[in-house]
C-alpha cells in the first residue's frame, strides 16, 4: 500500500527533507523510550518483528506501540495522546469503539460469537443494508478483499466471460486480478508481487481512469465480465472523477453486457450511502468493509435487482459442489451485533454532517498553508477524507497519481505530525474526520502543518 518510490521532490530540497526526517527522528525517539524498549529489534515471535507486514510501513524510526484508543485519540506507551487521523486506515472511520457498537459487542459477546446460523441481528441488517444502500440483495464476508473476490467470481458466472477490467491506479485489498498497472502504457503485473508466477494481464484489461475512449475500446470486445472500480482513486494520491465520467461509464458497461462492480470501503467517507448513493450511481454490484461494522472485520457485497435474478437463475443450473464463495467465520453473530449498532446509530446523517463540516475546515486549512508558502501542491478531499499531494492539481489518473508521490518528502512530514501530536495514514497523506474528532483536533492539524510547510519552505 505505500507510495511507489519515484524522483518527485514536492518542489523541497532533497537537503531540507533530510534535516526535517533527521531532526524529527531524534525527537520522535526521545518522547517514546517505553515504546522503544517494548518494540526493540522487533517484537519477538513474529516475521519481519510485527504481526503483520504493514505495521513496518510507518515512517516513524520503529512502531508506535499503542496503550489504548477511544473516539479520535490514540494513547501510546509513554503517555503520548495522539489526534488520530488515520483510524486504522478507514476502520475505525467512525472513531474507536463506538459507544452504541462496544455495547452490541459486549451483549453478543455472552450469546455465542459464531454458529453458522442467523440471528435476530441478521434479519434486521439485511433490511437496514438495502434501505442504506439501495440494493435489494446481499452477502456477507469478513474482508473487502474476500466481498471484492466472491463478487468477481459471481459476475463471471452470470456473464459466462472471464476477463475483468480495473484502473490504472485502482486499489481493492488483496484481489489478485486487480494487482496490474500500466508500465510505460502496456499492462504489466505491479511491482513487488509476493510468489505472483501468473501474467495477471492474461485476464485482467487495465485501462487509465477517466479515460473514456480506451474503456469503450477495452469493453467493446465485449470479453469482460465485469469492471471493478472505485468511485474516487483514493489508495494514492487521489483522483477524481471528471465531469460525466461516471455516466458514461455505466453506459458503457450496459451497452456491452458487463457488470459494474463500485468499492466503496474507501468512499464511504462521502455520505451515509457513499459517494453511490450521494451521486445516484448505479451499479450491478457493490461492495463496503472495513467501517461497516464499527471497526469488528466485516464486510458486504450487494447486487441490484436484475444481476440477483441472473445470480438465482445462474445457480439453478450449476453443478452441486462448494462455490468457491464464503468462509466458515463470515456472517457470523458478533458482526452482525456490530454491523446493526453501526448501521443504525453510528452512520448517521448528523454524523456525516459533523464529519463534511470538519474536513471541509480541515481541506481549508492545509490549502491556506500551501498557498502561503507558494508550494506547488493541492488539497483533494471526498466527503470526510481529506488528502495533501505533494503536487499540482487536480491528478487525471492513476499514471499521474504515481508521478506526485513524494515518498521521502511525505515520510518526513508524517513524523514531524508525529511529533506534533498528530497522526494520519503512512501509506500516503490521507486523513479522516470521525464523528469523534473535534475543531480542536483539526485546527491543532491545520496548525501542525502550517508549521511544517513552514520550515520546509523557509
Amino acid at each position: 500500500m505505500a507510495g511507489t518510490e519515484n524522483g518527485n521532490s514536492g518542489g523541497i530540497a532533497p537537503e531540507r527533507m533530510a534535516a526535517l526526517r533527521e531532526r524529527e527522528a531524534k525527537a520522535f525517539r526521545a518522547a517514546r523510550p517505553k515504546s522503544e524498549r517494548a518494540f526493540g529489534e522487533g517484537l519477538p515471535g513474529y516475521l519481519g518483528g510485527v504481526p503483520m507486514h504493514w505495521m513496518k510501513d510507518w515512517p516513524t524510526p520503529f512502531p508506535i506501540m499503542v496503550d489504548s484508543a477511544k473516539g479520535a485519540t490514540i494513547v501510546d506507551l509513554d503517555g503520548n495522546r495522539l489526534a488520530d487521523f488515520c483510524l486504522g486506515d478507514t476502520g475505525s472511520m467512525f472513531g474507536h469503539s463506538p459507544p452504541p457498537v462496544a455495547r452490541a459487542i459486549r451483549r453478543q459477546a455472552s450469546r455465542g460469537l459464531t454458529y453458522i446460523l442467523p440471528s435476530e441481528d441478521a434479519a434486521v441488517v439485511g433490511r437496514l443494508l438495502a434501505e442504506k444502500f439501495g440494493l435489494p440483495r446481499w452477502q456477507i464476508a469478513t474482508t473487502a478483499s474476500d466481498a471484492n473476490r466472491f463478487a468477481l467470481r459471481a459476475a463471471r458466472a452470470i456473464t459466462g466471460r472471464r476477463k475483468v477490467l480495473v484502473f490504472n491506479g485502482c486499489y481493492h485489498g488483496a484481489v489478485d486480478e486487480t494487482f496490474v498497472r500500466l508500465d510505460h502504457g502496456r499492462p504489466a503485473n505491479k511491482r513487488g508481487l509476493a510468489g505472483e508466477f501468473r501474467d495477471l494481464t492474461q485476464d485482467t484489461k487495465i485501462v487509465e481512469f477517466n479515460d473514456i475512449p480506451a474503456l469503450e475500446a477495452a469493453l467493446g470486445e465485449r470479453d469482460v465480465a465485469c469492471v471493478i472500480t472505485e468511485p474516487v482513486l483514493t489508495n494514492c494520491c487521489m483522483v477524481p472523477p471528471e465531469a460525466g465520467f461516471h455516466e458514461k461509464l455505466r453506459r458503457l458497461t450496459r451497452d456491452t453486457g458487463t457488470l459494474l462492480l463500485i468499492d466503496e470501503t474507501h468512499t464511504i467517507s462521502t455520505a451515509p450511502g457513499g459517494f453511490t448513493r450521494k451521486h445516484q450511481l448505479e451499479p450491478d454490484m457493490f461492495v463496503l468493509g472495513k467501517p461497516i461494522a464499527g471497526g469488528v472485520p466485516a464486510s458486504v457485497w450487494g447486487l441490484s435487482a436484475e444481476t440477483a435474478l441472473r445470480y438465482d437463475a445462474y445457480l439453478a443450473t450449476k453443478e452441486p459442489g462448494y462455490s468457491g464463495i464464503g468462509t466458515t467465520l463470515s456472517a457470523n453473530p458478533l458482526q452482525f451485533a456490530a454491523m446493526r449498532a453501526t448501521l443504525e446509530a453510528v452512520m448517521t446523517e448528523e454524523s456525516y454532517t459533523h464529519m463534511e463540516t470538519l474536513a471541509a475546515r480541515l481541506q481549508g486549512g492545509l490549502q491556506q498553508s500551501i498557498e502561503k508558502h507558494a508550494l506547488p501542491w493541492h488539497v483533494a478531499r471526498v466527503g470526510a477524507r481529506v488528502e495533501f499531494i505533494c503536487a499540482p492539481g487536480p491528478l487525471r489518473n492513476g499514471g499521474e497519481a504515481e508521478a506526485a508521490h513524494a515518498p521521502a518528502l511525505e515520510a518526513a512530514i508524517h513524523v514531524a505530525l508525529v511529533n506534533r501530536g498528530v497522526l494520519i495514514a503512512p501509506f500516503h497523506n490521507m486523513m479522516l474526520i470521525s464523528p469523534a474528532t473535534t475543531r480542536r483536533q483539526v485546527d491543532r492539524l491545520a496548525a501542525a502543518f502550517a508549521d511544517i510547510a513552514e520550515a520546509l519552505a523557509a
